[in-house]
């Protein structure tokens, strides 16, 4: 099956013009990058209004675009509970500070900066190292997610998409290692805005063709009562509400990127208010795709998106149904919109991920090791060098590493090798007195280990798929398979019992310090502590 022809001269003109525009912005703002704090934080100068459009830009990318349509279309409305989830701890970690405020005041520029504070310098390298882990695991399927959804949204040859993919990557890498944090920032404000227009007119446009009364009807056949309640659908459940809930938690304290704009901000109530301010827009970025995979499970066969998927080599097509739809029903001059708009998502994004992990190698691995201060202008340099060797990281891991199944759980098992341990070491550091280096150093390790663990026997270890008799199921000619993990336990599992584990571990292993190496406490961090 050949995919649609959709894309013109003229989308591309529109295409182009966008590029340009974002390619001279963010180098225009090179002459201001004069020191670290410049690159990495933008001078601590960022004001509410563009931390909320930058935070909204980074936080919707085309990966962000690709699964919450999947979710959509495999889901029904009940995929869109993560963003609701979302939004809900944002807006509460936003109003009330929650180890957010402490960490602001401490003046630090990355989480492990501050850790060594209370934990130690080794707690600080070794945060550092699965931060970066859990990091590029999580980010390295974004170029070939990318590139697959304009070789399907364009209609371009297959053969296409690894050039896709590193057109993508070195148009965002120019900017980024030019002007840091301050070429993200203003970057991100002009995304913001093509993105934002570029969504609601596809929106409208696909309501309007379709109709909001056939995506329920879709819904309803195809999932049933689970479509609109997650916690009576057959692949999610309750596991599936309370292991999105511990994430989303989790992201809004810990995740780099999110607190790279928090640190950024001229202040904690500044940073405070992006977090309340961006909030409502995480339940959009679920919704509005979500809305777009639905209306491929109404308007698309079932075997048309099977048969996109192994072209791409791919047991599962689904991925792949809202860019399918998209070069069905998008017009000529309408689809350079789109890509523009989704090239606006994908870069910001791709250019935060890439500073804010950079950051911390910068500051957290590679600091730590340094005799002497290094000067700003050897700084600024090795900052750069950094973060095109990510973007040679990222492009590698794109070509050789095929996502299977579903492109949510993926991110979400990657994202906790360093979450459950980063928001347990943070919430004890704020407000735990008698948290210490051994229970900080057993979280780390316990809660990167499971879904490391998780992963690799996903990737390594598959076993065969039967049905409900207990019958081999064959596909294609050959058995279809799935991680073992997978499974037998389920990634929700995993990810609530990493979180947990990582607790417990953070309790005994400090605990025990006191047994058998006691010492003074350790105080509380004080707000304001450099």
């Amino acid at each position: 099956m050949a995919l649609m022809a959709a894309f013109t001269t003229l989308d591309g003109s529109i295409v182009g013009m966008y590029l340009l525009a974002t390619m001279v912005a963010g180098v225009m703002v090179r002459k201001y990058v004069s020191r670290v704090d410049h690159f990495l934080v933008a001078g601590r100068e960022m004001n509410v209004f563009l931390g909320i459009a930058s935070l909204a830009a980074t936080e919707f990318g085309i990966v962000t675009c690709m699964y919450t349509a999947q979710a959509g279309y495999t889901r029904g409305f009940s995929g869109s509970i993560p963003g609701i989830l979302n939004a809900a701890a944002m807006f509460v970690v936003g109003w009330t500070g929650f180890c957010v405020k402490p960490l602001r005041d401490s003046g630090v520029i990355t989480i492990p900066e501050l850790f060594e504070q209370r934990y130690g310098k080794f707690v600080r390298w070794l945060s550092g190292v699965v931060i970066v882990l859990g990091g590029l695991l999580n980010m390295g399927v974004f170029l070939r997610v990318g590139g697959q959804f304009l070789v399907v949204c364009c209609g371009m040859d297959l053969g296409y998409l690894e050039i896709a993919m590193t057109v993508l990557l070195v148009g965002v890498a120019v900017y980024t290692i030019v002007g840091g944090m301050l070429s993200v920032l203003v970057t991100d404000f002009l995304q913001f805005i093509v993105m934002s227009a570029g969504l609601l007119v596809v929106t409208f446009l696909i309501l309007g063709e379709i109709g909001w009364s056939r995506l329920v009807e879709a819904v309803e056949l195809h999932h049933g009562a689970g479509g609109f309640n997650p916690f009576i659908h057959q692949d999610l459940g309750w596991a599936f509400v309370v292991s999105n809930l511990f994430t989303n938690i989790a992201t809004v304290l810990t995740w780099q990127t999110c607190i790279a704009r928090l640190l950024s901000a001229k202040d904690s109530k500044t940073g405070r208010r992006v977090y309340t301010g961006t909030a409502f827009f995480f339940v959009c970025r679920w919704v509005i795709p979500g809305i777009w995979g639905i209306a491929a499970l109404a308007m698309i066969d079932p075997s048309v998106v099977e048969g996109i998927g192994l072209q791409f080599g791919e047991r599962d097509g689904t991925l792949f149904a809202m860019p399918y739809l998209l070069a069905q029903i998008v017009p000529a001059g309408m689809m350079g919109v789109l890509v523009a708009a989704m090239l606006a998502a994908d870069m910001s994004t791709d250019s935060s991920y890439m500073l804010t992990w950079g950051s911390v190698i910068y500051n957290d691995i590679l600091g730590p090791f340094r005799r002497t201060r290094w000067s700003e202008k050897r700084g600024i340099l090795w900052n750069r060098c950094i973060v095109a060797l990510i973007g040679v990281f990222l492009l590698f891991w794109g070509l050789w590493y095929k996502l299977e199944g579903n492109l949510w759980e993926y991110l979400q098992i990657t994202g906790a090798i360093y979450l459950a341990s980063m928001a347990t070491l943070l919430i004890a550091c704020c407000y735990w007195r008698r948290a210490n280096n051994w229970g900080a150093i057993a979280a780390i390790i316990v809660g990167a280990v499971l879904p490391v663990l998780s992963l690799s026997l996903n990737l390594f270890v598959q076993v065969p798929l039967l049905d409900e008799n207990g019958a081999q199921i064959l596909k294609d000619g050959a058995a279809a398979t799935q991680g073992l993990v997978k499974y037998y336990v389920g990634d929700n599992f995993v990810n609530i019992g990493t979180f947990l584990a990582a607790g417990v571990a953070m309790v005994v292993g400090s605990l025990l310090k006191t047994v058998f190496s006691p010492g003074p406490d350790t105080p509380d961090l004080k707000e304001g502590t450099p």
